[in-house]
């Protein structure tokens, strides 16, 4: 029977640098002979990527009801974890997830102000237990960030999804219940400085990977 795999999540607001990172901690374990699951949230299989997309949309016909958007959240999260984590943990692999439900509690309870036992409820129904071993919160001060995602997207030529186009307050909001959360649970969330040059966030990550790895044996 194959060992349990670990279940490594990054997570952070928009313009820290997630998808550039999350390649490094997947490469770097990759590296040492194991196999890895890149995926996302929302999203990771093709019906959860479905509401991905539903959700990201800036120009639905209606606007998307918060409680309704937590939903979909849930929902995509049920099928991912059904469909894709569980079964790569099971048979020994390591998941390496850009987000997970610390954005939940970021987004939809910071930034929208929706209860947080309310979230905690979803999460204890859909997750039954299970959170990831290890969380890299990549934080930088909210101004940066945006301006960070605006030459992301000059350089891209892409436009603001529909979280990308809130405003200035709705940041601020997820990134202080990012860091309350790291603050409630320091033995899994490890609060990494994005606003360094990318080397030195690099070589942070990786020694918080290094380490932590070590400890598991």
């Amino acid at each position: 029977m194959s060992r349990r795999g670990r279940f490594i999540t990054l997570e952070g607001g928009e313009g820290v640098g997630k998808s550039t990172n999350l390649a490094l901690v997947a490469d770097w374990l990759e590296a040492r002979g194991l196999e890895v699951v890149r995926t996302r949230e929302p999203g990771g299989t093709s019906r959860a990527e479905a509401i991905r997309a539903l959700l990201l949309d800036p120009d639905g016909e209606e606007p998307l009801d918060h409680d309704a958007e937590l939903l979909l959240v849930f929902a995509a999260r049920a099928q991912h974890l059904a469909r894709q984590i569980r079964p790569a943990l099971a048979r020994g692999a390591w998941v390496v997830c850009d987000r997970f439900t610390d954005a939940t509690f970021a987004y939809q309870g910071g930034g929208r102000g929706i209860e947080v036992s309310r979230i905690a409820e979803l999460e204890a129904f859909v997750q039954r237990g299970l959170e990831p071993d290890l969380t890299l919160l990549l934080d930088m001060p909210m101004e940066a960030a945006q301006q960070r995602l605006e030459g992301r997207l000059d350089r891209d030529g892409g436009e603001r999804d529909r979280f990308e186009r809130e405003r200035a307050s709705f940041f601020e909001a997820v990134r202080q219940a990012y860091l309350a959360r790291a603050a409630a649970a320091p033995g899994r969330m490890v609060v990494i400085d994005a606003s360094a040059d990318l080397p030195t966030v690099q070589a942070r990550l990786l020694s918080e990977l290094e380490t932590r790895v070590a400890s598991w044996g």
